[in-house]
């Protein structure tokens, strides 16, 4: 017991009937004198010695209701015995846990206050199956454990035990015996609250947020998500205004979502991470909101005031991997447990980080179970999955000999590829309107097809809602680097996506990872002068909303802020500060991003065929030496709308485009070179007639003056 070794210290402890009557065992480290009132009576417990005080109530047939009065030095304390209750988690809850099926895990692990046996305090249940032992300790016990060790529940591997007492805003972690008899003190995996970091602990909590975004929710998945507008901003929330809490920013980050037009925003991770510096993705605290900018209901609160303006959240979900910090998931029990055992598939060589170990049904129980919990307790409306393609394969980055093959020799990685399966599958059943996104960079097959339908790979799908497509990011960031006298040799890397644009469910990210790291902000990858630059980020940014897919852009990009984004300090919001000279070229270029989003959402051709072929054709994606691209979005009734970029710098009067034949004439609805977006206002204010001069495979055709490093959308007149 003293050694933190003991599996069933309600064995000893508590009360127990007796030859005699009824023995009273108390484990009261650091105690003077401990009292059992019972029946009226005070019965003092002699000291055995080591903590424990023990006395036989004689003639006493069954455990009568007790208390203790436990007196330290000078203070008597009226207490209830923890070793006097039954288990508080039921056989249904460890059956679903033995199973790997508790989609509400969240409820049965961790730490609950709840009222058991007619007492308030707090249940503490963690798996541990490999340990000799595991106690509470915290601020309750002066971090000394030793007085509450806890209960194993069976072959489960979970242990359990009921403090009385014990409420909101205690401190907490567990302290584990490994299977070599040493100690490790660990925070709890399933804490839904931490202590802000550096500190490590666990907070109990519970939330008492009353949500108002009913309306959002029940219409919130009325029509599916990739026939309806989706546009998202990007955010790192401790660094969108530095400093600002959860509820300061619910007083600012809706209203400016909201007036940029958006549709979502995007949170990067917001569970809980010792360093900052890593931006949330290496997490220790997956049940837990940072606790840098508030509590688990402050979290509570920003959601409901987003969804109360009208937008969508989503949030980074990190399931790939976790940090090596000795009080988290690693060797949490003494043994590789959340990680794989063998170091060829536990070792991310990337990041110096643990890879799950996806084919241990309780570690996918933990996940699966997260991804709902998230859904569930916080209504996040969709969850990006980070690094999807680290998962799938089993030799990524890794060199040959330094990964291990799965059961048929090949490189997938398939207890990933059932891991994402359940979780997709469950969290759509579990949540309905939400929608997951995968972070994957190879052409893995299926990532957005049905988990049920079988692919030519021989895998079913993934189940994914969208894909992000890092290859249409790749290969036009790397064309529009390029001067536009060189460009024409690279034309090809802007049409080259709509060679698969229809093979998965796409989003098109230009995210933190692209103005990171030397890789420059947007406006700052853009060749020739300051003009020049602005000219070539709108124009591409109408390209990129133009384009098939819907779109994601990283906070900052909206006001082509020219510095790389910094985590330290967020933003340049001072450039749009009407002190500052230049501060009318980054407000036209937020006025841009304003309107870009005010027509598309308004323009079902941009959208509600995003995923079908029909919804897109060419008319000209040829003209490599006008460095000039053309093509026709569609709705569903076919309505269409002209999106044409030139990406030179000079000009073009009179371009013919070949266009639909019905139509009569075309009116502009954005240009980006527009004088109020910080453009030469080369614009088109007349419809512009079509003629009947064959032009591109066309019958009829348009002669349009194209403004300089500008895109200019048209729709029938």
């Amino acid at each position: 017991m003293l050694a933190g070794e003991h599996h069933d210290p309600h064995g000893v402890l508590g009360a127990h009937p007796v030859r005699g009557g009824v023995v009273v065992r108390v484990l009261r480290p650091w105690a003077k004198e401990v009292t059992v009132l019972v029946k009226g009576r005070r019965v003092p417990l002699h000291d055995d010695g080591d903590g424990l005080f023990s006395a036989l109530l004689p003639l006493l047939r069954k455990v009568p209701p007790y208390e203790l009065r436990v007196r330290y030095d000078g203070d008597e304390l009226a207490v209830h015995d923890p070793y006097r209750f039954l288990p508080s988690l039921g056989e249904l809850d460890l059956h679903l846990i033995g199973e790997g099926r508790h989609e509400e895990l969240w409820t049965a692990l961790g730490s609950q206050p709840m009222t058991h046996g007619g007492v308030p305090g707090t249940r503490f249940a963690v798996w541990a199956p490999n340990a000799r032992g595991v106690r509470v300790t915290g601020d309750f016990t002066h971090w000394d454990g030793t007085g509450l060790p806890m209960r194993s529940l069976g072959s489960t591997g979970v242990w359990e035990l009921f403090v009385p007492g014990i409420g909101e805003g205690a401190v907490y972690k567990y302290d584990i015996t490994r299977p070599d008899g040493t100690h490790t003190v660990r925070a709890d995996p399933m804490a839904r609250r931490t202590e802000c970091p550096p500190n490590t602990a666990s907070i109990v909590t519970a939330s008492h947020h009353t949500w108002d975004d009913a309306e959002w929710m029940e219409r919130r998945g009325a029509r599916p998500h990739h026939e309806a507008p989706l546009s998202v901003y990007e955010v790192h929330l401790p660094s969108w205004r530095p400093g600002l809490t959860y509820r300061q920013l619910a007083e600012q980050l809706p209203a400016y979502v909201r007036d940029l037009g958006f549709t979502h925003v995007e949170l990067m991770p917001v569970t809980e991470h010792p360093f900052g510096g890593s931006w949330g993705y290496q997490v220790t605290g997956f049940y837990a909101p940072t606790a840098r900018m508030g509590t688990p209901d402050d979290f509570r609160f920003l959601v409901d005031s987003l969804h109360r303006a009208g937008i969508g959240v989503l949030m980074d979900w990190v399931p790939a991997h976790f940090p090596k910090d000795d009080w988290a998931l690693a060797e949490f029990d003494g043994r590789p447990l959340y990680e794989h055992e063998d170091p060829r598939r536990s070792h991310h060589p990337d990041w110096g980080t643990l890879e799950f170990d996806y084919g241990r049904k309780e570690v996918r129980n933990f996940l699966v179970a997260n991804a709902v919990y998230w859904c569930q307790e916080f209504h996040i409306d969709g969850l990006r999955v980070d690094a999807v393609a680290s998962m799938l394969y089993l030799d990524y980055s890794r060199e040959h000999g330094d990964w291990l093959p799965n059961e048929f020799g090949g490189r997938e990685n398939l207890d990933a590829v059932a891991f994402l399966q359940e979780m997709n599958a469950t969290v759509y059943r579990r949540c309905p309107g939400i929608i997951t996104f995968a972070e994957e960079s190879t052409a893995w097959d299926g990532v957005t097809r049905a988990t049920d339908q079988v692919g030519p790979g021989g895998f079913g799908g993934l189940g994914f809602g969208m894909k992000w497509n890092m290859g249409w990011m790749h290969d036009s960031l790397e064309y529009v680097q390029k001067e536009p006298v060189h460009r024409k040799y690279h034309h090809h890397e802007m049409t080259f996506s709509m060679v698969y644009a229809y093979s998965e469910n796409y989003i098109l990210p230009i995210s933190h990872d692209e103005v990171v790291h030397g890789k420059r902000a947007l406006v700052s990858k853009m060749p020739g002068d300051w003009w020049q630059q602005r000219a070539n980020h709108r124009a591409y940014l109408g390209y990129m909303w133009a384009h098939p897919g819907k779109q994601l852009l990283y906070m900052g990009q909206e006001f082509a802020q020219g510095a790389e984004w910094s985590a330290d300090h967020g933003p340049d919001w001072w450039l749009l500060d009407p002190a500052y000279g230049a501060e009318p070229d980054h407000r036209g270029v937020r006025d841009l991003v304003r309107d870009l989003n005010t027509v598309y959402t308004a323009t079902p051709s941009l959208w509600e065929r995003d995923t079908a072929p029909e919804g897109f054709e060419w008319v000209v994606g040829d003209a490599a030496e006008d460095n000039v691209f053309a093509f026709l979005r569609f709705d569903a009734i076919g309505s269409p709308l002209l999106a044409v970029s030139n990406f030179s710098p000079v000009v073009r009067h009179d371009y013919r485009l070949g266009v639909p034949e019905p139509v009569v004439a075309w009116t502009e609805v954005l240009n980006t070179d527009a004088g109020r977006y910080g453009g030469g206002d080369v614009v088109g204010r007349d419809p512009v007639k079509s003629e009947s001069v064959p032009h591109h495979g066309r019958s009829a055709s348009i002669r349009m003056t194209l403004p300089p490093l500008a895109t200019v959308w048209l729709r029938p007149a």
